[in-house]
């Protein structure tokens, strides 16, 4: 019980630390619980001591589980020579902005163990220039990554060319107007709260917070709109599968967070693809629900394939309404009168 409150006289702390670990699994109960409270309270001349050796890999998992927000533990726990995947993995996907910056700068460890590139990219915390960068990285290299619309993201990575100094456009010219009304209707004072910030390379740049959502998106490059397709909000995913790049479209439509409410609103969009509207189309738990159904059949984007389908699965009311709709195409009225005809020859 002494050993698992952290004291034995004259054991050097690294050894202690380790003791204490190795007790936090102890048969005795009441040893183990003593133990783990130990472990997460270390006194900090203990800690730092302990952590100036070369730890064993099953103790700096365990000091990653019980100080991942801690800056200054964190940073020492990367310089351990025999820090393993799995406190990597602990580290990246607890991280803060500034954590996954750490955590993301020894790009050797990073190629070693790509799970790590993965939390990185799925932790929302991390800012969007480290996630860009570590997926960047990933695809020169070759790496295939277990993340949602990987894919297109890489793709898009590929795909990416630095435009000509002439084509590039000027961003702040060209949403001045936008602004300058948010910044009023947030009544804001320029003279009391900036709205330009100065970005990692020292430029200024309008903040983020006095800008329209579709304009902060427009600002992005492709891979940065496929993360945010992926992991970001509603509103964002419905305004990036709107988007005219198909990949970033995908990741919208592909994304784990889309579901149905947000399908629903998708398949009445006349905005989206073909692309879009066929996966929606596909995917049989939202075609379950009847007004996605209405809705891909009434959108004239609909793949025709998918719409003739879908037309037999209609109400009686609603094919009888399509059938002299101006709002649809002349080939969907024509389908809707030929469902209704074998209706009445059946009954």
């Amino acid at each position: 019980m002494m050993a698992a409150g952290g004291v034995v006289p004259g054991l050097p702390a690294w050894d202690l630390v380790t003791v204490v670990a190795l007790l936090m699994e102890a048969s005795d109960a009441q040893v183990s619980t003593k133990a783990r409270e130990t472990f997460r309270s270390l006194p900090q001349p203990i800690l730092t001591g302990a952590l100036s050796h070369d730890l064993e890999p099953s103790v700096l998992v365990l000091l990653a589980d019980a100080y991942a927000t801690n800056a200054t533990v964190v940073e020492k726990l990367l310089r351990m020579p025999r820090i393993d995947a799995a406190t990597l993995e602990i580290l990246a996907e607890r991280a803060d902005e500034k954590l996954g910056e750490i955590v993301a700068t020894n790009e050797e460890r990073l190629l070693a163990n790509p799970t790590v590139i993965e939390k990185l990219y799925l932790n929302k915390r991390v800012r969007m220039s480290t996630a860009d960068r570590i997926l960047e990285l990933a695809v020169r290299n070759g790496l295939t990554l277990s993340i949602p619309a990987f894919k297109e993201a890489a793709q898009a990575i590929q795909n990416e060319l630095v435009p000509e100094a002439s084509e590039e456009p000027t961003y702040e010219d060209k949403i001045a107007k936008e602004i300058d009304e948010l910044t009023e209707k947030l009544n804001l004072d320029p003279a009391v709260e900036d709205t330009h910030v100065v970005d990692e390379e020292g430029e200024e740049q309008v903040a983020e917070k006095v800008l329209p959502l579709h304009a902060r998106l427009a600002s992005m490059t492709i891979s940065q709109k496929i993360r945010r397709a992926t992991l970001g909000t509603s509103a964002e995913r419905l305004l990036l599968v709107r988007d005219t790049n198909r990949l970033v479209a995908a990741a919208a439509i592909d994304s784990p967070m889309t579901n149905e409410h947000d399908a629903m609103r998708i398949s009445a969009s006349r905005q989206v693809s073909e692309d879009v509207l066929r996966h929606i189309a596909l995917n049989r738990e939202w075609t379950r629900q009847y007004q996605i159904k209405l809705n891909l059949v009434m959108n004239p984007r609909t793949p025709m394939s998918f719409t003739a389908r879908l037309i037999p699965q209609l109400q009686d009311h609603d094919v009888r309404g399509l059938s002299k709709s101006k709002n649809v195409s002349s080939t969907v009225r024509q389908l809707c009168k030929q469902q209704m005809a074998r209706k009445e020859k059946k009954g």
